[in-house]
């Protein structure tokens, strides 16, 4: 292998990792605590495959996400791995649950070829903390991370499935690696997808960018029938271009 195509390679698997992150840093800083009925969805591990295209070229690769609730407390370990790279992302969340669900402790992302980063949710101060940078945010209440909100919307849906129409809006304010931002996740409609254990009746949702701002666009499918787990997520850049997808091929109960 050539210097020039190794340096090409780790180029690619930075980002996709960079990709596999959602974002919405231009989104107005809002912070809402919002206590709702929730529902846990159940232990399992769940096994993805990843496609994607960054910078007009093809990767494939597996996501695996071990997520484990119990005794007032819940783990969520989810690893990432393309083909010829190996593993280029690994993002932990723990905490407990509490009046308003999943209530992260801390939240660890580590990318390819870099040190981890550590987010830590403060309950004794009542803030959340960064391992880089001085910014920090107040706990009011339903704050998640980057790993744990796919999973607390889960959670809320399996409450209130009558309530995931087309139009609703779920907020949360979520904390990633170097800051936290509100996602707002709206219902499209149910939608069948194709998985590993053959076609799935989902609802899909999307967390868009601000109308007026460029940004990365997620959208993430959760199955009623399969105890609302995410079948499937997409990242997709405003200018329609770079994409990565991640298709549920299997679950594990535990």
């Amino acid at each position: 292998m050539t210097t020039l195509t190794a340096l090409k390679r780790i180029l690619l698997a930075s980002l996709l990792a960079a990709a596999l992150t959602p974002a919405m840093a231009d989104a107005p800083l809002e912070h809402p605590a919002i206590k709702r009925p929730y529902k846990l969805v159940p232990s399992a591990d769940l096994v993805y495959s990843i496609k994607a295209r960054q910078r007009g070229i093809g990767l494939s690769g597996e996501s695996v996400s071990n997520w484990r609730v119990g005794d007032g407390k819940y783990s969520l370990l989810a690893e990432t791995k393309a083909a010829l790279f190996g593993k280029i992302l690994e993002q932990r969340s723990e905490g407990t649950v509490d009046d308003y669900g999943l209530a992260p402790a801390q939240f660890v992302e580590k990318r390819f070829r870099k040190d981890a980063v550590t987010t830590t949710f403060k309950r004794d101060s009542k803030t959340i903390v960064f391992g880089e940078g001085d910014d920090s945010y107040p706990l009011k209440g339903g704050e998640q991370d980057r790993n744990s909100a796919v999973w607390q919307l889960a959670s809320v849906a399996r409450a209130a499935p009558e309530k995931f129409v087309p139009g609703s809006e779920w907020a949360f304010f979520v904390a990633g690696a170097h800051d936290a931002e509100p996602w707002t996740f709206k219902v499209v409609k149910e939608e069948p997808v194709a998985t590993g254990m053959g076609d799935v009746a989902a609802i899909h949702l999307v967390k868009a960018p601000p109308p007026d701002k460029k940004g990365q666009q997620v959208d993430l499918w959760l199955a009623p029938s399969l105890e609302w787990y995410p079948v499937k997520v997409t990242f997709a850049d405003a200018d329609g271009g770079d994409y990565v997808e991640q298709t549920l091929q299997k679950i594990v109960k535990k």
